[in-house]
């Protein structure tokens, strides 16, 4: 079942009926989301290890047992995981993890004290099993780091920088083997200036449904954020100059061809990586514009996926004080960041503060005028969670979630539905219109078979033996189509089942 469409338009029309330099600070979105009997199975699949005190990190206050934030799938059967720490793990037919590398002990000046920091994120390229070829993206510590940053944001020197973001491509010898050896090199190193190792680049992925041939295969795409200009910490952050500008890749999702120039002959990016034509602002003839954009105007995408059936891609974009959004990305699009939190105007641009916000004119509500932003499909507000996280559009066995985007709450643990043909329907060029959301509910079965209702964070804390302050949740797919998840707290890989 799903609210009809144009019963969330009426809700949000009455919403936005507000005088327009009416301030909305308190409840953006008073309208609770709803539970409809959407009610799903999960199960256990396998812990990971250990890893407190491993290496002697500084580490996250409390310290979860692993910190999980991907599970991804080869086509020749084989799953891997990460743990922030800095392991890679590869899962056997029995789930059961094994080391297939320390990412960890290849980078000595790794910093591994925030949720964000660490091994953050992996991605193996389509050619894998030919080519050998892998990526992950890492976090550095800045200062004494003899590496120096391939970019460094617009205004700041080296002086100001705090951390690194690097991504590097892993050259296995043998792509079939179990445990790693090979060959690695740099293809990108870019700074933060803000105090905390706030929202770094996080994800990389390939599109899954591009084909050999297609002008997608074999293209890297990162996270889109603001490296913490909003909320990062220290005088440099709250700084609405970085954002909203094509000559840095703060608020940005890059798309790149990780081959060095030297073996394309291609144009060279900003690290050691070829810059693909196909994308917008390397085709306009502007030599401001960075090559490597391909969507810009987020405050921190940290997930990105691909609908397999159609190829729609789609980004989850954590707000600042109130909204979370929900995206379909295009290339060359402005998603508003820090201009704009989900329908409004953040309230930085009329005088105000960042966590503030001001409904938009009913004249560009409605589409009649257009401001150059591309709006959220769906979203939600702080009063329903903080911080959202990924999100698949689901095709799998289970009947109930099929033709839904399936995602949730980092912090609160919820998990979220959307009908899929909502969302596309969302994609109208009018700002108001939205997909609505509403909540699964995850069961599992008592030792009679009874079905038991559940949080995710009650299914962490039992295993934790202890309560915990936050969930964090994460989602992932597997090559079959089902959905893996995942906590940077208990360290257990769990399964939504039929």
């Amino acid at each position: 079942m799903r609210i009809p469409k144009p019963l969330a338009v009426i809700s949000l029309l009455a919403l936005f009926a507000a005088p327009a330099q009416s301030q909305i600070t308190s409840n953006p979105l008073p309208a609770p989301l709803e539970k409809r009997g959407l009610a799903v199975e999960v199960k256990d699949l396998v812990r990971l290890p250990d890893t407190r005190g491993i290496h002697g990190m500084d580490d996250v206050n409390p310290a979860g047992w692993a910190r999980i934030s991907y599970v991804k799938d080869l086509p020749d059967g084989r799953r891997f995981a990460n743990d922030s720490r800095g392991f890679m793990y590869l899962l056997d037919a029995s789930n059961q993890p094994q080391v297939y590398t320390d990412v960890a002990k290849a980078f000595p000046n790794a910093v591994f004290n925030r949720l964000e920091s660490g091994f953050i994120g992996f991605a193996f390229h389509p050619d894998f099993a030919r080519n050998g070829l892998f990526y992950t993206v890492h976090s550095e510590r800045g200062p004494g780091n003899p590496k120096t940053p391939d970019f460094i944001p617009p205004g700041y020197g080296l002086k100001d920088v705090t951390f690194h973001n690097v991504i590097t491509e892993w050259h296995a010898t043998n792509p079939a083997s179990n445990t790693f050896e090979g060959t690695r090199r740099e293809i990108l190193r870019e700074a933060h200036v803000v105090a905390n190792l706030t929202h770094p680049m996080g994800a990389l992925e390939f599109n899954p449904t591009a084909k050999p041939g297609d002008a997608d295969y074999g293209l890297l795409y990162t996270s889109g954020s603001d490296h913490g200009f909003s909320n990062g910490g220290g005088p440099n952050a709250s700084n609405p100059t970085q954002t909203q500008r094509l000559d840095t890749i703060m608020t940005a999702i890059l798309r790149i061809d990780p081959r060095s120039p030297s073996e394309t002959h291609g144009q060279k990016g900003l690290g050691d990586y070829t810059i693909p034509m196909a994308n917008k602002f390397a085709a306009d003839g502007d030599p401001k514009t960075l090559g490597e954009i391909y969507a810009y105007g987020f405050r921190n995408a940290h997930r990105l996926s691909w609908d397999m059936e159609d190829g729609t891609m789609y980004a989850s974009d954590i707000g600042m004080d109130n909204i979370e959004e929900l995206n379909i990305v295009r290339n060359g699009e402005n998603y508003g960041w820090m201009r704009r939190e989900g329908l409004f105007e953040n309230g930085r641009f009329r005088g105000g503060a960042l966590n503030q916000l001001y409904p938009l004119p009913a004249e560009i509500l409605d589409g009649r005028q257009k401001d150059g932003y591309t709006y959220p499909v769906a979203m939600y507000d702080h009063d329903e969670g903080r911080s959202i996280t990924d999100g698949f559009a689901y095709h799998g066995k289970i009947a109930a979630l099929r033709g839904k985007f399936v995602f949730g709450d980092i912090q609160r643990g919820r998990i979220f539905a959307a009908d899929i043909a909502a969302l596309k329907k969302a994609d109208d060029g009018i700002p108001q219109t939205v997909a609505p959301i509403e909540e699964v509910q995850l069961y599992i079965k008592d030792t009679s078979g009874k079905r038991v209702d559940v949080s995710f964070q009650e299914l962490i804390e039992k295993t934790m033996g202890a309560k915990i302050p936050r969930a964090d949740l994460h989602i992932s797919r597997t090559r079959n189509g089902e959905l893996l998840l995942t906590s940077r707290q208990d360290g257990m890989i769990r399964m939504l089942v039929p």
